[in-house]
């Protein structure tokens, strides 16, 4: 099997992660990865927010904030569990999709975009040497959270958050399903 499909094979999501994180090299390689996903009509729907270091944390804080100005609160637990998450993360990446500002390429297929270069760039940090998680916890589906991180609310739609770093505690394999157990055959 090719060294492509080994690592391929091999990456899985790990949410708790520490420094060392992705250096500007690596992380250059990461987002370029991630541009190079399927992107129909080529109308480039990604975008990105870079947080780093001790400004990771303060993402609690702003959904805490827009969790209480749309009388959402965010429960005390899920509160708790994204500090002790964010406490020690070094890149998160912010993830917005921008569709098609002409209409002629449906919102959906934008959507699929960027969640094919998000996939782009966990498996690239994963070459890297990182590991990474994609949460759409901490307030990503609050209607105000992607403009309190800056993403323009008439046309950019926040997805949620990837965190990039190494590894607090190495991941044990995953199971993985069957492939099988999914796949049929058609015919006409």
């Amino acid at each position: 099997m090719s060294d492509f499909l080994n690592t391929l094979f091999a990456r899985q999501s790990v949410k708790f992660v520490q420094a060392p994180g992705p250096d500007d090299a690596a992380l250059d390689l990461i987002l370029q990865a991630a541009v190079r996903a399927p992107d129909h009509g080529a109308v480039h729907p990604w975008r990105f927010a870079l947080v780093r270091g001790a400004d990771v944390p303060a993402l609690v804080d702003v959904a805490v904030q827009a969790g209480l100005d749309e009388n959402k609160p965010l429960p005390a637990h899920k509160v708790a569990g994204a500090r002790t998450w964010l406490s020690r993360v070094p890149l998160v990446i912010l993830l917005a999709c921008r569709p098609d500002p002409h209409g002629r390429i449906r919102p959906e297929e934008s959507r699929l975009a960027v969640g094919a270069a998000v996939m782009n760039m966990l498996n690239a940090a994963h070459a890297l040497g990182f590991h990474g998680f994609w949460s759409t916890g901490l307030g990503t589906y609050l209607d105000g959270m992607g403009a309190a991180l800056g993403f323009d609310p008439l046309d950019e739609h926040f997805m949620g958050y990837l965190a990039l770093g190494t590894p607090i505690e190495a991941p044990a394999p995953a199971a993985r399903p069957d492939y099988r157990n999914f796949v049929r055959d058609w015919h006409a």
